[in-house]
């Protein structure tokens, strides 16, 4: 049984007035949603469609289709529930000054979710069927896309074996479905930060390569305790005592060579290459084979020569490697990256009871990074890279 959007929100405690149910084409006079933009957080508010497929086991999947934000059925003894098998991801739309509504490399979240499948043992929707569900959600949903400057709508792309097994199996049936909600800045206020020391975020030879959805619900212990002691979030190591991650996202360390050269270094990613990257200012040639809007390969060792918006010439030396936790005290800058979060810089990291403060704001790595992004994910400024996708 299907339970409407109203009531939803009515639930989840959603700021929504003169609510009327909507049609697909609700957008088409360019109306908005009815809710406090200004206050937006990262949190769902049930939007009025999602988009459904179907299916089975060494199938294709059949032609989805839209239906009314609700409830759906899940049989009790489903792969998702008994064994978590299911990934997700997550990707953002955003509304330009000029009324557009772009996407942003959404073609690269469908091929680490078929690399994800093939990991989990799943079906997996071709990159093309994926892009579409992607683009019908967003088009269907069309005023719950924040104004600019307000936010984004996050759309949550999630596979899951819906068939029923018992024994330790894959499941017999598939489900694909998109949903989307808009939001605002995934952290509050400044990026206060933990070095966690007895639990770990992902092994060698695990899934923590792919974004299955039982790599999550282990880090809610750790986040919750860092909270209680007033942290923001929490910086996992690996077991060798190396900067792994923050607990959602990618984490970069920044040194000043000189008054016009960054050295910019990133961990060594043990779990593949999360989609956050996907999001970053520059694209590690090394990991993912392209590179970023205005950055120059200068040399053969992972030198990056970045064109910043005032034409201002920085040298960035990336480095990708394992990073000693003891290094966090020569970094004079650290910044983390993900879909949720963009570019984020961090204020400060406490580890065993030592706080090291960082550079933030204005004319540091970060927040030029951050501006670039942003600037070409909302249309202020040009895409020459090809990595936007524009809602028909």
């Amino acid at each position: 049984m299907l339970k409407t959007r109203d009531q939803y929100c009515r639930t989840a405690g959603a700021e929504v007035e003169g609510y009327n149910e909507p049609s697909v084409n609700s957008h088409v006079n360019g109306e908005y949603a009815k809710i406090n933009w200004d206050v937006l957080g990262f949190g769902l508010i049930p939007t009025d469609y999602m988009y459904i497929m179907n299916c089975s086991k060494d199938q294709h999947f059949s032609q989805g289709t839209l239906t009314p934000f609700g409830k759906i059925e899940v049989n009790p003894s489903s792969g998702i529930l008994n064994y978590g098998q299911g990934l997700f991801e997550g990707l953002k739309a955003h509304r330009t000054a000029n009324g557009r509504i772009l996407l942003f490399r959404p073609e690269e979240n469908a091929m680490r979710m078929k690399v994800g499948a093939k990991r989990m043992c799943m079906q997996a929707p071709t990159v093309e069927q994926f892009v579409n569900a992607v683009k019908q959600t967003v088009h269907s949903n069309k005023r719950w896309v924040p104004p600019p400057g307000k936010g984004a709508m996050y759309i949550r792309p999630l596979l899951m074996g819906s068939g029923p097994v018992l024994g330790v199996a894959p499941a017999s049936e598939y489900t694909f479905i998109t949903y989307a909600s808009p939001v605002g800045n995934y952290h509050k206020g400044v990026l206060n930060l933990i070095v966690e020391e007895k639990f770990r975020r992902a092994i060698p030879g695990g899934t923590g390569g792919v974004k299955a959805v039982t790599n999550y619900a282990i880090i809610y212990k750790p986040i919750a305790e860092a909270k209680a002691k007033g942290f923001t979030d929490v910086l996992f190591l690996n077991a060798e005592k190396y900067i792994e991650e923050v607990s959602t996202t990618n984490i970069f360390l920044v040194k000043t060579t000189s008054a016009r050269y960054y050295e910019v270094e990133q961990i060594t990613l043990t779990r593949w290459y999360e989609l956050e990257l996907m999001t970053m200012w520059y694209e590690l040639e090394q990991i993912t084979s392209t590179r970023w809007y205005e950055l120059e390969q200068t040399t053969s060792t992972r030198c990056y020569e970045l064109e910043e918006i005032t034409s201002t010439r920085y040298l960035l030396i990336v480095k990708e490697r394992a990073i000693p936790v003891g290094e966090l005290f020569d970094a004079e800058e650290v910044f983390c990256t993900g879909t949720a979060v963009g570019v984020n810089s961090v204020n400060s990291i406490t580890y065993q009871d030592t706080r090291i403060a960082y550079k933030r704001g204005a004319g540091t790595v970060g927040q030029k990074l951050y501006e670039m992004l942003t600037g070409i994910q909302t249309g202020r400024i040009e895409d020459k890279m090809g990595w936007t996708v524009e809602l028909d």
